[in-house]
């Protein structure tokens, strides 16, 4: 099966722009990228990008669910209905993440991962853990019940057992937290620091520990703070400090205002930020339904009934381009690498995933001059949208 997609403006490594070119796709890969729009008479299916934007498939690295099902659910039907709402919205790849959990659902949710991974049309590159081991003064949507220290009893045969997982979130300061991320790293798994009150010796620490990202940085985790008359240092500040610390973040513009994205851009670059939806089963729920019986959408906000937090989001990849684009003020170039490439080159995927490149799987997403979604590529099958 050969495509030719052209008359596009398409985006290529190191943020350049081919404009009225054309790609070709042969099977499920990049086969060739031209600067001209002469069809090829060769083809089996033409796509007019009709002067939009070419870019690489989102690749989201913390997502729920979505389409009423969630991951913790662990089952192969709710993976794929998740997996297929947001390859609607632009996400070719994903990382399902799972909220702190007990030991049981986390090994149920490797299961079903460990097989949806070795169907490379599945979508999904490997499993997110966020949690259980956070800390309880920052607990946020999670369930607070299954909010634990670190165990090397539990979380060694659980990697050990589990190759799919990919990464797993900690609060840094809980005690044991160092080994903890020491031995994940050991075996290839990102550490990130989350839902943490780390300040900045902490994580200092965490960073020689092997903590090197940020979870949805700036929510469940400390600013600048009183303690008494004095001001402290919080966990936001501090990963400012450390250069080597990358950080994902949720920009639907309601969890990081706009005026703070671009804040964070600025000190941290396209290369160490990267866009994720934290989207949670009600997204796109046909019913209006949720997993979580305690999370609600009001005014396109996901929060906790009882108004305690705001608890994931209803966000899909094609709206958080455009809230950092348009909102943010941040160039379209930056704001997709932040969508594709960044968590592409974190997660360990770029030599197949993340750029529009020869030789590379044929995830892309087509946007209109108005940075709405067109089409969408994935492993060079076009989604129904």
């Amino acid at each position: 099966m050969i495509t030719q997609i052209y008359n596009g403006k398409i985006l290529i490594p190191g943020g350049r722009w081919i404009n009225g070119g054309s790609v070709v796709i042969k099977d499920d890969k990049i086969d060739e990228i031209y600067s001209h729009s002469r069809l090829f008479e060769n083809v089996d299916n033409s796509i007019n990008a009709g002067g939009g934007y070419v870019l690489p498939g989102g690749i989201d690295m913390h997502v729920h669910g979505g389409g009423g099902r969630d991951f913790m659910e662990a089952t192969k039907e709710a993976f794929e209905t998740a997996v297929a709402v947001h390859r609607r919205h632009g996400t070719t790849s994903i990382f399902p993440t799972v909220s702190s959990a007990t030991e049981g659902n986390i090994r149920a949710a490797a299961e079903v991962c460990s097989g949806l991974v070795e169907d490379r049309y599945s979508g999904v590159l490997g499993l997110h853990l966020e949690g259980p081991y956070f800390n309880a003064d920052m607990t946020g949507g999670q369930i607070r019940e299954n909010i634990r220290i670190p165990s090397p009893m539990e979380y060694i045969p659980i990697i050990e057992d589990y190759p799919c997982i990919r990464r797993w979130d900690a609060a840094p300061e809980l005690p044991g937290a160092d080994d903890f991320a020491r031995f994940i790293t050991s075996k290839g798994v990102i550490a990130a620091l989350g839902h943490t009150k780390a300040n900045y010796n902490d994580v200092v620490e965490a960073y020689r520990s092997g903590y090197t990202l940020a979870t949805h940085f700036y929510n469940a985790m400390t600013t600048s703070h009183k303690n008494g008359i004095y001001k402290h240092e919080g966990t936001v500040e501090s990963v400012y400090l450390n250069d080597g610390i990358n950080v994902e973040v949720i920009a639907d513009g309601i969890h990081v205002p706009p005026v703070i994205l671009k804040m964070i851009h600025k000190f941290k670059g396209y290369g160490r930020m990267c866009l994720v939806t934290d989207a949670l089963a009600i997204t796109e729920s046909p019913d209006g339904s949720s997993f979580d019986p305690r999370v609600m959408v009001e005014n396109g906000v996901c929060k906790l009934k009882d108004g305690s937090a705001i608890a994931g989001s209803c966000a899909t990849m094609d709206r958080l381009i455009r809230t950092t684009v348009k909102e943010a003020a941040i160039p379209l170039e930056d704001a997709v690498r932040m969508a594709s490439e960044t968590p592409a080159l974190i997660m360990g995927v770029y030599d197949r995933k993340g750029s529009i490149c020869k030789r590379k799987d044929a995830d892309i997403i087509i946007m209109d001059k108005n940075l709405e979604l067109t089409h969408v590529l994935a492993m060079g099958r076009q989604i129904e949208l």
